[in-house]
């Protein structure tokens, strides 16, 4: 075990600790703006299906059920411009970073193989290589990477922590790319239903493929838009090559999300209301921290989608960390994703409204 776990970096979120402390103590409490979990009540809708559900008592299965499969082929015809996507082109998962730690390993991926990803980027995508013992490397553009033993590739539009969003072009130019080297592309798309300055694209638009999934598979995650973290519900969708010796090897490991979440993300794919609703609650709030932020002398790059504000004060992030920290507001450090993000910290919207309200007064 202590050969596996040496090969992780430490976790980032316990340095975090001592700040946390002071921020807890302000005598109006905390507003913890640092991890993106959802703080909102899960839609009626998903509540009373995952409660209909819940008298399952034999095992589900790894694919899921006909119901969830056309659920998820549904949703990506009609909310991202996908064509002609079958059952074969999607596959359940227990949750997106589940399968961002180990798909290096269940692509087979090990030393000499290599892994890239964004220079800014989620911390998982490398905890993903190291457990594969497989190389790990970032980049600014992905096309200027050496293709020779690139095995894997990982976008991911809009970005976490950045917000950043890849254009139809640049997304169109990338897969093209990524098909002439024989690499493999994995699409984390996870924010893609929250675009505030930018409509973000899938990899599954017949404008970025050319009408074909051959070597891309695209992450979904029903965390943020439905505020379902707590169900562990994603999907892959893409390359039906790729995604059936997933299903094979998820079958062995038994890798399966459980009946009642299978029911509930049936649901929610089914309904596009409460999405509109709770992007309308983030608009809120992320106008009201984008504005106290501003004032308070902050500047903010990106930003244009996803759960995050990308800021600055042009000084060390801790420095930044510590000063919000007095003042009982809590974010992340730029440096958890990249050293590029020494100078940023990352201002999540999941905050009750109540909570946003005290950070701005606050930061006035």
């Amino acid at each position: 075990m202590s050969a596996v776990s040496e090969r992780l970096p430490a976790f980032p979120w316990d340095k975090l600790a001592p700040y946390k402390t002071t921020a807890s103590a302000h005598p109006d409490g905390i507003v913890d703006l640092s991890v993106g979990t959802p703080v909102d009540p899960v839609p009626d809708l998903i509540q009373k299906a995952l409660v209909d559900a819940a008298d399952s008592p034999g095992y589900p299965t790894v694919w899921g059920t006909p119901a969830l499969r056309d659920a998820i082929t549904g949703w990506l015809e009609r909310r991202l411009g996908a064509r002609e996507v079958t059952h074969r082109h999607v596959l359940p998962i227990v949750g997106s970073k589940e399968l961002v730690a180990w798909l290096p390993t269940q692509l087979g991926l090990g030393p000499g193989d290599r892994v890239a990803y964004p220079r800014l980027a989620y911390p998982t995508y490398e905890v993903g290589a190291r457990l594969a013992r497989a190389e790990h490397e970032v980049y600014d553009d992905p096309t200027r990477l050496d293709p020779a033993g690139l095995k894997l590739l990982w976008l991911n539009s809009p970005s976490n922590p950045t917000g950043r969003v890849l254009a139809k072009d640049e997304l169109t130019r990338i897969v093209a790319w990524a098909r002439e080297h024989g690499v493999l592309l994995f699409s984390d798309e996870c924010y893609l239903e929250l675009g505030w300055e930018a409509d973000p694209v899938s990899v599954l638009h017949p404008d970025v493929n050319g009408g074909s999934y051959e070597g891309i598979v695209a992450v979904h995650s029903l965390s943020k838009r439905s505020n379902l973290a707590g169900y562990r519900a994603a999907f892959l969708a893409g390359d039906p090559a790729v995604l059936a010796p997933l299903l094979e090897i998820r079958k062995h490991g038994g890798m399966m999300t459980p009946a009642p979440t299978q029911a509930a993300v049936v649901a929610a794919l089914g309904d596009d209301t409460h999405v509109h609703e709770q992007r309308e609650r983030y608009t809120a709030r992320r106008a009201l921290l984008r504005e106290a932020l501003l004032d308070h002398g902050f500047r903010i790059e990106h930003s244009e989608a996803s759960l995050y504000l990308w800021a600055t004060r042009d000084e060390s992030c801790w420095d930044t960390v510590a000063h919000l920290a007095e003042l009982g507001i809590l974010v992340a450090p730029g440096d958890f994703y990249g050293e590029a993000g020494a100078r940023f910290v990352r201002v999540a919207l999941t905050a009750t409204d109540e909570r946003v309200r005290a950070a701005v007064e606050r930061l006035k």
